[in-house]
């Protein structure tokens, strides 16, 4: 459990709350490129309790600013794209990307009053698919060479969906390994054969799916260890007495999370703060081995939720699609195929904020309360202006910052531990794109 005050410190993300200030030194997806129309690429956004604008110019570059015009306070969001910026409806003033007042055209020609106003503007930044944004003082960081951001577009999928509750709900749901025995699992056989259900790929060695697999082995001896990016979390199960299932997934400091997608896949997800109380998961998807079918992969993401916002249409106010008939008979749940439902319902039902004052924690719980270890550490260190996990501040480090590795694999139950990253080393080999040179610093 933690102390209130530790709970209200994990979770307050507003700009001037200790994490908020923590999580802005980091790179946040804002939007997904998609939600950007060709014929009006503009769209409020509310980002970590600030409201925002996003607009694309002709040039292709991004702007982000204050939602709120600095003159009469009107909303931006409906503003023209014209003459290199955002011009407000009410009077023409016209920002650019950098939120300077670039005209005024009712006032005087000479007055230099434009010269003085310049509104809350971030810098931006576009990888694959995902339009990211960073909130924090001083010049942005580098991008990491993490997978997902060096994969060719080709072989990646952006996403995202709406949760109503707070990030870090999401998060700790991520890095949780013993979960997926339970809430993931089938009362009959795993009819699963779309998108999100990484769980019906059958895994390399086994002839069983990760479903049934996880669910009949479902106490992993789980563990921990520090890593150059936050976190590396090792789940291993041992199938018979000469072989385990060892799943390799991180902590993306300070807000993601990489887990595999079957053998030849793997997923980023970031749970990005709306305010407190709702936050959106992003999400790159990126394949080692074969091109993504991206039209397909949308049009079934786009039958789960509704639009603009991207709300499930399973949520709360429906109890989450809950049909007890279903929960008898197919799913553990009761609550559809799609496991986003079932992790979504799972951190929602805690509430908008979860009380973890009151929680029992246990030794399947190793990685949650590692998480929470490393965030107070962090924000110990960030006042006191010293380092932190995955940030990069000079191109070489951020060249350094690779993978993080995401691997399922079978393995002898003896020596696992060196055999994780030479399977890893052998996907990148059979590659199209990806170089085996690619491991840890750390490892």
């Amino acid at each position: 459990m933690l102390k209130h005050e530790d709970n209200v410190k994990l979770t307050r993300t507003g700009p001037d709350t200790p994490l908020g200030r923590l999580m802005r030194a980091y790179w946040q997806p804002a939007a997904l490129v998609s939600e950007m129309p060709e014929d009006r690429p503009v769209k409020a956004v509310r980002l970590m309790g600030e409201d925002l604008v996003l607009f694309r110019n002709d040039d292709g570059t991004w702007g982000l600013i204050s939602r709120f015009c600095a003159h009469r306070g009107v909303d931006l969001s409906y503003g023209r794209l014209e003459d290199g910026g955002l011009r407000c409806l009410y009077h023409g003033w016209l920002y650019g990307p950098d939120g300077r007042c670039l005209e005024q055209p009712a006032e005087p020609p000479r007055s230099g009053f434009a010269d003085k106003i310049r509104i809350r503007s971030y810098p931006c930044e576009e990888r694959n698919g995902i339009v990211f944004a960073y909130l924090g003082a001083g010049d942005p960081p580098p991008f990491p060479a993490w997978d997902c951001f060096t994969a060719p577009d080709e072989y990646t999928f952006a996403f995202k969906g709406l949760w109503e509750c707070n990030w870090l709900q999401g998060v700790e749901g991520g890095i949780d390994p013993s979960h997926v025995s339970f809430l993931h699992r089938f009362v009959g056989d795993d009819p699963r054969e779309v998108y999100g259900q990484q769980f019906s790929e059958e895994v390399d060695g086994t002839g069983q799916r990760l479903s049934k697999l996880v669910g009949d082995h479902y106490r992993p001896d789980i563990e921990v260890e520090s890593a150059e990016h936050g976190l590396r979390v090792f789940a291993v199960r041992r199938l018979t007495e000469e072989i385990n299932h060892v799943r390799v997934t991180n902590l993306l400091f300070p807000n993601a999370f990489v887990v595999p997608f079957g053998n030849s896949k793997v997923f980023v997800q970031w749970h990005v703060p709306i305010d407190d109380t709702s936050h959106y998961w992003y999400m790159i998807f990126y394949d080692f081995a074969e091109k993504t079918d991206k039209e397909t992969l949308l049009a079934q993401r786009l039958k789960e939720v509704t639009l603009p916002d991207y709300r499930p249409i399973r949520n709360r106010a429906n109890d989450w699609g809950f049909d007890p008939a279903e929960q008898r008979d197919l799913t553990y749940t009761g609550m559809g195929l799609d496991i986003n439902v079932h992790d979504q319902w799972a951190v929602e039902s805690m509430g908008a904020i979860q009380d973890r004052t009151v929680e029992r924690l246990g030794v399947s719980d190793r990685a949650v309360t590692a998480n929470r270890r490393l965030l107070l550490k962090a924000l110990d260190a960030f006042e006191s202006g010293n380092p932190l996990p995955a940030q990069a501040l000079d191109a070489a480090s951020a060249a350094r910052l690779t993978g993080p590795v995401a691997v399922d694999m079978v393995s002898a139950s003896e020596g696992w531990e060196g055999k994780w990253l030479p399977h890893d080393a052998a996907r990148r080999a059979a590659s199209p794109w990806a170089s085996s040179d690619e491991v840890p610093a750390d490892a």
